[in-house]
């Protein structure tokens, strides 16, 4: 296994990236504060660049790439927001990149890819074996796998979205006492945990996931890594990984306070609140930590939580879907 990514690894990737993504705003809504009866920060990376936090760790990670590692271009798999984010973070630097995505990712995620420049391949959700497929691709090719969530500069990278809305916080006078993260394979909640231990370390660390998909919840209740069975719904695309990475469970399990569920009613609900309030459209999988304070589901009565809506790269057919819920 990798060393373990650190803190100083996450102001270090701050820096690196700070000249090739956004720094996304920190938003309050009056209303949400009022339905909560907290104070609400909520993080929007569907302002970011491709749309998601994605991009914050791929062009970490590809930044780092030695000169002899980029003539043979960067190969992942995923369902959609990582791929479009290797894709970009690539043309940046003039690599080449093959993203392997599963037949059934939404539309806009495959267009958005090749808009990049990317060269995709697919394959079937259910039989395939993405993490081989990707190093299988790799070898043929030359390049250099960038995963999804189970790297350290990918780890280091996604927690500069935490970095920043700690600092911007603080700016406001305020400290967090809770952060509501989405989650899948684990590596944006991962980097959040490194950078709430460097500039929040009051701040309790929730992990929120989909019903039928909280294996990361499982797992820190087992003390190691379950798998979900993956027989679930497959609204929540971009939080479809079986079980926690082996790296991002490492730094995640003494660093979160627990895991929360929500179901796909109160996904829909918080999608429509972040269009209809914060003027902001969020996916599914990107919705899940808003829904879980929405829904109750964390203690924020007389708190300040902050809360990540970690993409916005939803399928049109599925938003109308939220909407009309």
């Amino acid at each position: 296994m990798s060393p373990l990514p650190t803190a100083a690894d996450v102001r270090a990737a701050a820096a690196r990236i700070a000249p090739h993504v956004v720094r996304t705003p920190m938003l309050r809504h009056a209303l949400l504060d009022q339905m909560t009866g907290g104070t609400i920060l909520v993080k929007p990376e569907p302002l970011q660049r491709t749309g998601s936090f994605k991009l914050r760790g791929a062009t970490n990670a590809a930044l780092l790439l030695p000169e002899a590692a980029r003539a043979g271009g960067v190969v992942t798999h995923s369902s959609g927001n990582h791929g479009q984010a290797v894709a970009c973070a690539a043309a940046m630097l003039g690599m080449r990149a093959l993203i392997a995505m599963p037949q059934d990712a939404p539309a806009i995620k495959v267009e958005s890819t090749r808009r990049w420049g990317a060269e995709i391949t697919f394959f079937d959700r259910a039989k395939t074996d993405r993490e081989a497929l990707a190093g299988q691709l790799a070898a043929a090719r030359g390049g250099t796998v960038l995963p999804p969530f189970d790297h350290p500069d990918v780890i280091a990278g996604q927690g500069t979205l935490a970095l920043e809305l700690f600092e911007d916080a603080a700016t406001a006078g305020l400290s967090l006492d809770a952060l509501a993260v989405c989650t899948g394979g684990g590596g944006l909640m991962a980097g959040c945990a490194l950078a709430a231990e460097d500039a929040s370390p009051g701040t309790r660390l929730w992990a929120v996931e989909p019903e039928g998909w909280d294996d990361t919840r499982l797992s820190l209740a087992a003390g190691t890594r379950v798998a979900n069975d993956g027989q679930g719904a497959t609204l929540c695309d971009a939080l479809l990984s079986l079980r926690p990475g082996a790296l991002t469970f490492a730094v995640n399990q003494p660093r979160l306070a627990g895991g929360l569920v929500v179901t796909a009613a109160e996904v829909f609900a918080a999608m429509r609140f972040a269009f209809l309030h914060l003027k902001i459209v969020a996916e599914p999988g990107g919705a899940v930590a808003l829904a879980a304070v929405l829904a109750g589901k964390l203690e924020t009565r007389g708190r300040t939580v902050g809360v990540v809506v970690s993409g916005g790269n939803v399928d049109p057919a599925v938003f109308a879907q939220a909407l009309a819920a």
